[in-house]
């Protein structure tokens, strides 16, 4: 193993050399590659989003904390000056927030970088000073649970400065329940969509203001021209933030509130409804038609909600799954015209978010009905190709595998 991966180093190295001479005749947009390589998490972090020299500190604090406390630890010691001074608080919080986030999202999504636009310190109606965080669309690439922590280490930082709470007025908060309504109704449907009344009850508690620039072409009709709210477009980033980040991951953010003793949250855990221990936890699950719902003409159904012989639930991981990432047998590929192939992008019915397909041949494959009236199990690839033209009816489709880690965390968050 050891050699294996000495082995892909040197590859990896010889490669840039190759295209750090090709960049030298002056035929791209820059004379070198601009991806740095990276041997780690800290390593990404810092090259990404920086401070110098914050990498040392992250590998420390990775011995001994989660990542989530580790995002916490690293935005307060870089608004406390351990990287380095700043011009001045916004562009501390802004460092201390992108750093953070990078942190959570393990340096190889956008959001650090392009999901948020920037970092400013506004004044309430009665001139005290607190902190708006301007989120634009590609936050979605950090995911529900990174949302849900760029906001509360927001908050973790604004007491760190001394900031008082964000007072929004009667309009900035009807402005956002009509942007949530909006979002969902003419740019793309939230996972999660909060009624209007508790997006009122969010907005006039949390004690930083979520805020963007305008992602899309809609503009709202009833709020517009509001003096702290810079555009009248729909602010998909923020949205996103609201309803997907906070309160959809709710339980997550009340363990870290509680944790850092943090005030103001309190409605946020009555609105969680987290279970007594003691309580009966057994529940119905019936079919969801949400990613009927979402389809987009053309795209093939491979079986309706919860539909006996359609894709059955498999936990685990093969060597060729990964984050976000589920496998299907490569007889089920076959049999489905090859419609289906790796790296196919799919929408599932639970946990509910899209995946990329892989293959592996471990997991069951389908069972078909063939035309003279008999049943196979296809146990390979090359079983499918012999009897794709002779099947009267595919009687179940195969299993389908998700890792454990992927479906639990998105259907209990």
């Amino acid at each position: 193993m050891e050699e294996y991966f000495k082995r892909l180093e040197d590859e990896v190295e010889e490669a840039y050399k190759v295209a750090k001479e090709a960049r030298k005749q002056g035929f791209d947009p820059y004379l070198y590659p601009e991806i740095p390589l990276a041997k780690d998490l800290a390593e990404r972090v810092e090259g990404l989003v920086g401070p110098k020299g914050v990498s040392k500190r992250i590998r420390e604090l990775n011995k001994e904390l989660p990542r989530e406390e580790v995002a916490l630890k690293i935005a307060k010691e870089i608004v406390e000056g351990r990287y380095g001074t700043f011009k001045g608080l916004e562009e501390a919080a802004e460092q201390a927030i992108r750093t953070s986030l990078s942190i959570l999202t393990e340096g190889i999504v956008a959001a650090p970088i392009e999901g948020i636009v920037k970092v400013k310190i506004k004044k309430n109606s009665d001139k005290t000073a607190y902190l708006a965080i301007y989120f634009a669309g590609p936050i979605r690439s950090a995911g529900g649970s990174a949302q849900a922590m760029a906001v509360l280490i927001a908050e973790y930082i604004r007491t760190a400065l001394g900031l008082d709470r964000f007072k929004p007025t009667s309009a900035e908060i009807e402005r956002f329940a009509e942007e949530t309504d909006l979002y969902n109704r003419e740019a793309a449907r939230l996972q999660y969509l909060p009624t209007s009344e508790l997006v009122r009850t969010a907005i006039t508690n949390i004690p930083i203001e979520i805020t963007g620039e305008g992602t899309e072409k809609v503009e709202v009709s009833g709020y517009r021209d509001i003096e702290r709210i810079e555009t009248n477009q729909l602010r998909g980033g923020a949205v996103l933030v609201l309803a997907e980040g906070v309160l959809q991951k709710a339980p997550k953010i009340i363990k870290y509130v509680k944790k850092l003793e943090l005030e103001g949250w309190e409605w946020l855990e009555d609105f969680a409804s987290v279970k007594k221990e003691g309580e009966d936890e057994t529940m119905e699950i019936g079919p969801s038609h949400k990613f009927i719902k979402d389809l987009i003409a053309g795209r093939p159904v491979i079986s309706y909600p919860s539909e006996k012989g359609g894709l059955r639930l498999r936990y685990g991981r093969c060597r060729t799954s990964g984050l976000a990432s589920s496998s299907l047998h490569p007889a089920t590929m076959v049999l489905l015209d090859e419609f289906i192939a790796v790296g196919t992008q799919i929408k599932i019915e639970r946990p509910g978010k899209a995946a990329a397909v892989s293959p592996c041949d471990t997991i069951e494959g389908p069972i078909v009905k063939m035309n003279d009236g008999s049943v196979v199990r296809v146990e390979t690839e090359g079983d499918a190709y012999l009897i794709k033209d002779k099947i009267k009816e595919i009687l179940f489709v195969g299993d389908i595998l998700i890792s454990y880690g992927d479906f639990w965390r998105i259907t209990m968050f």
